[in-house]
Formats: C-alpha cells, structure tokens, sequence
C-alpha cells in the first residue's frame, strides 16, 4: 500500500500573529493577572499551530503555561511575605 501523507497546512500570517501574542501573554502572565493571560497565551499558542505555525505555536501554548505557573508562584510567595 502507498504511504500516502496529508498535505501540511501553510503557515499563514495570522498563524503568526496567533503565535507572538502567545509569547507576548506568557511575559504579561508572570507579572499581571497569570491565570488569565496564562489561559489567553494558551489558546492563541493552539490557534497558532492549527494553522501551521506548528513548532513555535506549541512551544508558545507551553511557554504561556509555564508563564502562569511562574507568575503564581511569584505572587504566592510575595503575598505570603
């Protein structure tokens, strides 16, 4: 039988876009409000690889995670000094 593959979806601008927001929320989620902008880069780091900006649209959804997790840490441990 022929290995046959589905065609990868080009990358599109707005895939891009998509993706650097995403980065741009994970910095913004370890200083202001991490559940929200964490949630916010997430979903954007998603939309991004669905439409093709595959590696760096991934790697953004888990940047904007860790960003939230950070951010939560830091605020637990200055609120709680």
């Amino acid at each position: 039988m022929a290995d046959v593959h589905a065609p990868a979806r080009p990358r599109t601008s707005a895939a891009r876009v998509c993706t650097i927001l995403a980065f741009v929320f994970a910095v913004i989620a370890i200083f202001f409000l991490p559940p929200l902008f964490g949630l916010v880069g997430l979903v954007l780091g998603i939309v991004g690889a669905v439409l093709g900006d595959k590696p760096l649209g991934w790697y953004a959804a888990a940047a904007s995670v860790a960003g939230a997790v950070l951010g939560m840490i830091i605020g637990y441990v200055i609120y709680t000094n």
